[in-house]
Parts: structure tokens; sequence; C-alpha cells
């Protein structure tokens, strides 16, 4: 058994941990990356309702609108933030698939959305 002192926000708290076999140390099992958000369509697609451009945006995770970042009729490149999910409590950027046009901004700052909502549409 080992003896140690932990201080935690200003508290000192003496813990003793017991040793489990010979000398081996317990293992940490593998963290998998996340998923990104933006999981836009590679191919053109149709207009969906609210949609005007051929490209669709769509959340990858359910989340709140943070921020709109571009309008319609912006140039974006590939990669640049068009808009940012809060996502578990973290900030996270809706990126352009693609090089193109903003056609539409589906959705409004504080919108809550679920997985797979369209947020915006592309022309390229």
């Amino acid at each position: 058994m080992k003896s140690y002192t932990i201080t935690v926000n200003g508290n000192v708290y003496d813990v003793t941990v017991e040793e489990n076999g010979a000398g081996s140390a317990p293992v940490a099992a593998p963290v998998r990356a996340a998923a990104p958000v933006a999981a836009p369509a590679a191919a053109p697609a149709p207009a969906a309702s609210g949609g005007a451009g051929n490209v669709k945006i769509e959340a990858g995770a359910a989340g709140k609108v943070f921020s709109v970042d571009k309008k319609s009729g912006d140039a974006v490149k590939r990669g640049d933030t068009i808009l940012v999910l809060e996502v578990m409590k973290m900030e996270t950027p809706v990126v352009a698939p693609e090089d193109g046009t903003v056609a539409s901004i589906d959705v409004t700052v504080g919108q809550s959305v679920e997985a797979g909502a369209l947020l915006a549409t592309m022309n390229n």
C-alpha cells in the first residue's frame, strides 16, 4: 500500500492506495477521435426545403447554434468557418466542404438543432 497527500481546490486529503498484482500497472483503454461535426454532402443534391444551394451542409451532432459567421452570397474557400455550433459545451466550427458561395443559412443564433439537420447550403 502507498500513501499520498493530495490537494484538490485547496483542500488537503491523505489517501492510501492498494497496489494490484506484482508490479503491473493498469493499462488505459485507447481513446477514439471524435467524429467531425459537419457532415456535408459531397455530391451536389437538389435543394432541400429551405435550402437554396446544391451542396447541403448538415449538423454532424445535436447542439445549439452559437454564431453565424457567413451570410448568403459570401464567397468561401474549403475549410472556412460558416457557423459555429455549441456541442456538449464546446464551440465546434462547421466549415465549408469546398470552394463556393453560400446560398442560404437555414438556422439562427440560439436555435437548437438535431444531428443531420440542414444548417446551410452552398453553390460550387
